[in-house]
């Protein structure tokens, strides 16, 4: 059995071993090949960072109210989280704009994953056409028309126009159906138009409007929503200009001339039948093939609440029997259509499938915000500017010297108190050191972790904590070796008592860190992170290396026999009528009458 015990032990020190190398490892690979540190991330407290004032885009007379900054302000903090930028703040100004306040330098995909409304809607699809308007054709061109020639049906997304005719309406250019062309107006428009040149230039159909819940299906996917206005901006819509949707509003009660995300297709999409409010998950993943593997199709899946799914069943029985394009239905995101599928069959178990250009990263950080519920409105960004630390690296060296001064204190009473056996306290010390360091680098390069200073609080208090453990199976074994036992009988016994009270105190740890974390403001956060940290690591620690090495050193004579530098030299133990019982063996002490004080031989 005691052999068996040592080569656990034996076992249990590997494990830490290569633990602690694959860690030096990983942050070796990230330093080297990707944009991994080699020091860890700090807080915007001790570092500085950026700090943008965002300002709600509002339309004419449209107004903000508290409530819908306060909604805001909750949900970019939601968001912030989810990107792992630890140490942020959001707070508002003046009762209208949001001040985000973000360690380091934020990338614009950060930027946007902030500000932007993220707002996904299902709209059914009444026109679509190239993303680029086709320009007429030269009046000096006309004389060499045939003007019994037949247009032209052969543009690539199955649009029907004729660019040698100049006089053709804009409509008809654009593709629209037949039907809808036969009133269009001649106006002339800029191909850089927005498709928001003015609030009315959206206007509301006339049956299409509804609240959520209670959408009229047949309006929304009526060929009568388009109206001349609207086939002016579809055909004026050039989807090549990158700013052309910036100004775009989009009222979810009316149709919508927009453009898909990648520009090559713009549409007219009619009134809101599935509102982004009806989102109750979303995941990311690669879709799954029939026989269930993993294929390399990015999707975003979607669980729509009750009455979501009620209303997305209704679209999708009906626009199934529609002709194309109107058998499609749109996902909008910030107003761009993401995707655009065609109904095979109807849908009535709100289960949505969405799939776009995206990454494996970016469907990820799109089912965050969607989780989250979108942002009540869109904001701009009205200043950014980088701001210095609100500590410093004055703060930051004044904690790191009070860690420091903790550190020698503790070793100083370890070697006191246990004399050799306490450099078991020190090495452990250090090598619980060394994993919160590698854990909390890596956190940085992986997870976009910082440390901030209370955090570097977290860090100091966890040394006592660490301490404490092995003070508490020190002084079982010494209890052990006082009642009689052996050396390593009383190493195996004082553990076994040893480690519920470990385990006791650290869940209390823990559990305390547990719940600061979840209910505590960002600044304790930072705290309850880095104490939970260390309490998970002094227990691996305390399992995998403390126990395993004393349970090796008890085998040694210098600590089986008690040596006076040992740490368990029974004259120290306050037991020293004592004589020498064998190996490792103190035996009970004798009454005072029968002599002078004994000592281990």
């Amino acid at each position: 059995m005691a052999a068996t015990w040592h080569t656990l032990a034996r076992r249990a020190l590997l494990a830490t071993t290569l633990l602690t190398v694959a860690l030096v490892a990983l942050l070796g690979g990230a330093h080297v090949w990707s944009d991994g540190r080699l020091t860890p991330k700090l807080g915007l407290d001790l570092e500085g960072g950026t700090q943008m004032i965002l300002e709600p885009r509002l339309v004419g007379t449209q107004d903000v109210s508290p409530e819908q900054i306060s909604q805001a302000r909750d949900i970019i903090v939601q968001r912030v989280d989810a990107g792992g930028i630890s140490g942020a703040e959001v707070t508002t100004q003046g009762g209208r704009n949001i001040v985000v306040s973000i360690p380091g330098t934020p990338t614009e995909s950060t930027l946007n994953a902030i500000r932007r409304s993220s707002q996904m809607q299902f709209r059914p699809v009444l026109v679509e056409g190239s993303g680029v308007p086709v320009p007429s054709a030269s009046p000096s061109a006309s004389p060499s028309t045939d003007p019994n020639a037949s247009p032209s049906p052969s543009a690539a997304d199955g649009t029907t126009v004729t660019p040698t005719d100049p006089s053709a309406s804009p409509a008809a250019q654009s593709g629209l159906p037949e039907a809808l062309t036969a009133e269009t107006p001649s106006p002339t428009p800029s191909t850089s138009a927005s498709p928001s040149a003015s609030p009315s230039a959206s206007p509301s159909a006339s049956s299409g409007e509804s609240t959520t819940g209670s959408v009229d299906v047949n309006a929304a996917t009526s060929l009568d929503q388009v109206t001349p206005e609207l086939q002016a901006l579809f055909t004026a819509l050039n989807c090549a200009d990158p700013g052309v949707l910036d100004n775009l509003i989009d009222d979810p009660a009316k149709p919508l001339v927009t453009c898909d995300q990648t520009g090559a297709i713009k549409y007219i999409l009619g009134p809101v039948v599935v509102p982004g409010s009806e989102i109750k998950d979303a995941g990311a993943g690669y879709r799954a093939l029939p026989n269930g593997q993993a294929s390399n199709v990015v999707e975003i899946q979607l669980t729509l609440q009750d009455t979501g799914t009620k209303a997305y069943g209704d679209v999708s029985r009906l626009m199934v029997n529609l002709p194309e394009p109107q058998n499609q239905l749109a996902a909008t995101l910030d107003s761009r259509v993401i995707v655009a599928p065609r109904f095979n069959e109807a849908i009535l178990d709100g289960r949505a499938s969405i799939t776009g250009q995206f990454t494996i990263a970016s469907a990820r950080d799109l089912a965050q915000q969607l989780k989250f519920g979108a942002l009540p409105m869109s904001f701009d960004l009205q200043t950014r500017e980088q701001i210095s630390p609100t500590l410093g690296s004055e703060q930051l060296r004044y904690g790191l010297i009070a860690g420091l001064v903790g550190l020698l204190l503790v070793v100083g009473y370890s070697i006191a108190q246990y004399r050799v056996l306490g450099l078991v306290t020190v090495s452990s010390i250090v090598l619980a050191g060394l994993l919160t360091y590698l854990a909390i680098t890596i956190l940085g390069w992986s997870h976009n972790y910082r440390l901030d200073m209370a955090g570097v609080t977290g860090l100091i208090i966890a040394i006592g904590f660490t301490a404490d453990s092995f003070i508490v199976y020190f002084e079982r074994i010494r209890d052990e070796l006082r009642s009689g036992r052996s050396l390593e009988s009383a190493v195996a016994q004082g553990w076994n008592r040893a480690k519920r009270t470990i385990l006791a105190a650290d869940g209390v740890n823990f559990l305390a860190a547990l719940v600061l974390y979840l209910l505590a403001s960002s600044g304790v956060r930072g705290f309850a992170f880095t104490l939970g940290l260390t309490t998970l690591i002094d227990l691996f620690v305390v399992f995998f290396f403390s126990h395993p090495v004393v349970a090796l050193l008890a085998r040694r004579p210098f600590f089986r026999d008690g040596h006076r530098w040992s740490g368990l030299d029974p004259t120290r133990l306050g037991v020293a009528k004592r004589t020498y019982a064998g190996r490792g063996r103190f035996a009970p002490a004798r009454p005072a009458a029968t002599g002078g004080e004994g000592s281990a031989s």
